[in-house]
């Protein structure tokens, strides 16, 4: 059997294991005396593991690898008011363990996604979470009103969009803007709301303070860093954007630290991120502080990485005799 033939035998043998396990979750914790799951802000999630923003599509396109139902959640692509059309290309560019990224949030826009993309995923029995981006306070509100009645479980602000009333900078930069366009947010937010903070700050304790006192329920981080690669043999710059946002591996350290301090600074759950690519790497972020973990940049090399986290996680905490996942949040001080 070749190499590729195994490693598809493997993905499909686990796919079925999935399968045939997701209806019997409850059961099966209680069975090997384990419980994975986890609260966010009142909505119960069946284990820690979730997707990464922008890694995943909406879900339908990793459902030919990933039974959905084995996830905590599935984390949409960022959704705008009205249909984004993205940064020309080239956009994406390989990086020293790693990718840089400069899609510019290119997605169908809110009415094409609660028609095609939430029937699609209701079909399964994990949680929704809808990331949400806008250029304006007002942008996010839209987008936020308008999922008020729709059956996704909590909503996931990105504010490292560019604040077009500010010259650009981002929202997630600024104390006083995260905070204000939290609070604007929740005005009109039925869901729980979780404030996605970008790591391209000078104090991440600060911006998650700015956020929680902004009424957010949860916090994410880090999304990307900001970077650049330049083709010495073009002599250009690798993405059209000149700069993009780097992921993977390398920033993993980088991640971990943030969302320590982050953990040491508020009260609310945090949803960890950042280079993870396996269980080990997820229970680095959770010991960190974080309640759950989002898997991106993994997905794209190997579409299991979520499922294959869920299952190494499992397998510690029968090795260390931990009975709930609880029990590991933010035990490294």
């Amino acid at each position: 059997m070749s190499a590729a033939a195994g490693d598809t035998k493997g993905a499909n043998d686990m796919l079925s294991k999935c399968k045939a396990n997701s209806g019997r979750a409850a059961v099966d914790q209680d069975a090997a005396g384990l419980d994975t799951r986890v609260n966010l802000a009142g909505v119960e999630l069946k284990n820690p593991v979730m997707t990464a923003s922008g890694t995943f599509g909406s879900g339908e396109e990793y459902s030919e690898f990933v039974d959905l139902n084995c996830l905590g959640a599935v984390v949409t692509k960022g959704v705008a008011n009205v249909p984004w059309p993205g940064n020309p290309v080239p956009r994406i560019a390989e990086t020293f363990g790693g990718m840089m990224n400069a899609i510019g949030l290119q997605n169908p826009g809110i009415e094409v996604f609660c028609k095609r993309d939430i029937p699609f995923l209701k079909q399964f029995g994990t949680k929704i979470i809808v990331n949400v981006c806008g250029k304006t306070a007002e942008d996010y509100i839209e987008v936020v009103e308008r999922l008020a009645e729709e059956p996704v479980d909590l909503l996931e602000i990105n504010i490292s969009c560019p604040n077009v009333k500010e010259g650009g900078i981002a929202f997630g930069q600024n104390p006083h803007s995260a905070e204000q366009i939290t609070r604007e947010v929740k005005k009109y937010a039925k869901q729980p709301v979780i404030m996605k903070l970008s790591p391209n700050v000078t104090d991440i304790a600060e911006m998650a303070k700015a956020v929680e006192s902004g009424g957010a329920d949860v916090v994410s981080l880090i999304n990307t860093l900001t970077g650049m690669k330049i083709d010495i043999h073009r002599q250009a710059f690798a993405v059209a954007n000149k700069t993009g946002g780097v992921s993977g591996p390398a920033i993993r350290p980088i991640a971990v630290r943030m969302v320590y301090q982050a953990a040491h600074a508020v009260e609310i759950p945090i949803i960890g991120m950042g280079g993870i690519t396996c269980a080990e790497d997820a229970l680095e972020f959770i010991l960190a502080g974080a309640s759950a973990v989002s898997i991106g940049t993994a997905n794209f090399y190997n579409p299991m990485a979520t499922v294959e986290t869920v299952r190494g996680i499992e397998e510690y905490m029968r090795q260390h005799k931990v009975r709930h996942i609880q029990e590991l949040v933010g035990i490294v001080t």
